[in-house]
């Protein structure tokens, strides 16, 4: 497999060249330069298969031959050590949790896939490699864990002051060893840019081996699609069409769900559900694309004005809005839609929903108001509610149950060191370091 840049004018690469670099020569985002489709019987299959089984079977067209497939089995065997959970609410709506993981949310699928890869790619290097990531909440907390002791790696995680959640925080600002945290006098979208500056600063690149952790890295992406097959495997056989509601931020969980539907996943329709942070709601409605600088909500991952992903969608689509509109739709939610929502969720299912979950279920809601025909819904739940305790607290009036691995964190004392949002300071910091 070969990998292409989505502004076209870098060369191709190898999956090791695509992850390694992160970001492209030419400063676009690596695509697959062609994704082969599996038969309905293939995908039939996969229902009777362990779910490690079917992990491989997707990501090997992806990666072999340049990661031999006794090294790709240990990796998504080593990676992938923990259940995806369907729970139904109803017999047309379905939450999938993505959040069994280590770190309990669902970029743990990501992470850990992608640590144990790069792991591999840098066997050998007389040079350490430095990932760089931009964390709104549950991406420096996966990437620390995944990453933490891995040889010849040192990640550097930069996340917006007082913007994250205290259990957010602590899982990744407490590790020390090869993880450094930084906080930054700004948001999340300051936080990306100083990455992305990083990536096509020429004098940094000479003088650093850099790569990033987040889903601007097509090592983040590959892994997500496996639970879009995973939920394929656990719904009912159903004759009415699935819709899939993703809560997005910087849209990688929903371009690796297109991925999965390139390569056979019968989805009819996504839903891009966004917090007030709808950039890409607003451009399925409008055609017009307007990033903008974030603003903070209680679903504080998505706060994101600029998505990382949206070259990606665009580029599948081939820049053609009608192509977008007939398998994405998109809907934003405001603060208190959210909370109302996490209420209703607990009243009348007994479910406790974290407020990502919650704008998901939202987006799925809006989506059946205006498309009333027969439909299934599927909802992500991306991170255990206990993750943002203060907000489900504000919203059913009960805080909710503390899993002891994180209890364990937030009694750690936090390493972080504070920056600006100053390029030249960050570039500093990284040549001093």
């Amino acid at each position: 497999m070969r990998y292409r840049s989505t502004s076209r004018e870098a060369p191709l690469t190898s999956l090791r060249g695509a992850v390694l670099r992160g970001l492209a020569p030419d400063g676009g985002l690596y695509m697959p330069a062609e994704i082969a489709r599996h038969s309905p019987e293939e995908l039939e299959e996969f229902r009777g298969l362990p779910f490690t089984e079917v992990c491989f079977r997707v990501v090997r067209p992806f990666a072999v031959p340049d990661v031999p497939e006794e090294v790709l089995w240990q990796v998504v065997s080593e990676a992938i050590n923990f259940p995806v959970k369907l729970v139904s609410l109803s017999p047309g709506l379905h939450i999938l949790e993505l959040f069994h993981g280590p770190t309990l949310a669902f970029k743990d699928f990501g992470a850990r896939f992608m640590a144990r890869l790069m792991g591999y790619f840098v066997r050998g290097e007389t040079r350490q490699l430095t990932v760089l990531v931009a964390t709104s909440g549950d991406t420096g907390s996966a990437v620390a864990h995944g990453f933490l002791g891995v040889p010849g790696i040192r990640v550097v995680i930069l996340y917006p002051s007082k913007r994250i959640s205290e259990a957010q925080e602590k899982q990744f600002t407490t590790l020390g060893e090869n993880i450094t945290a930084l906080e930054v006098a700004g948001t999340f979208d300051d936080c990306q840019r100083l990455v992305k500056q990083a990536f096509s600063d020429l004098e940094l690149n000479k003088r650093a081996f850099l790569t990033s952790a987040n889903s601007i890295n097509i090592g983040r992406l590959l892994p997500q699609m496996f639970y879009h097959v995973a939920a394929y495997r656990q719904l009912p056989v159903a004759s009415v069409p699935l819709v899939v509601s993703v809560p997005s931020g910087n849209f990688g969980n929903l371009t690796a769900g297109m991925f999965a539907k390139r390569i056979g996943l019968p989805v009819a329709k996504f839903v891009a559900s966004t917090n007030i942070n709808d950039a890409v709601p607003e451009y399925l409605r409008t055609g017009k694309f307007h990033p903008r600088t974030a603003k903070a909500t209680h679903s504080n991952a998505m706060d994101v004005g600029n998505p990382n992903n949206f070259p990606r969608l665009l580029d599948l689509f081939r820049n053609r809005l009608e192509y977008m509109q007939k398998e994405i739709w998109g809907h934003g939610a405001s603060d208190e839609e959210t909370l109302a929502a996490m209420k209703m969720l607990h009243e009348r299912f007994g479910y406790i929903a974290d407020p990502h979950t919650a704008v998901g279920f939202l987006g799925w809601e809006a989506y059946k108001r205006e498309h009333p025909e027969p439909a299934q819904g599927l909802v992500l739940a991306t991170a255990h509610p206990a993750k943002f305790a203060e907000v489900v607290m504000k919203a059913i009036g009960t805080a909710p149950p503390l899993p002891d691995r994180l209890a364990a964190y937030l009694k750690r004392e936090k390493l972080s060191l504070p920056v600006s949002s100053a390029y030249d300071d960050f570039k500093q910091f990284l040549l001093s370091h």
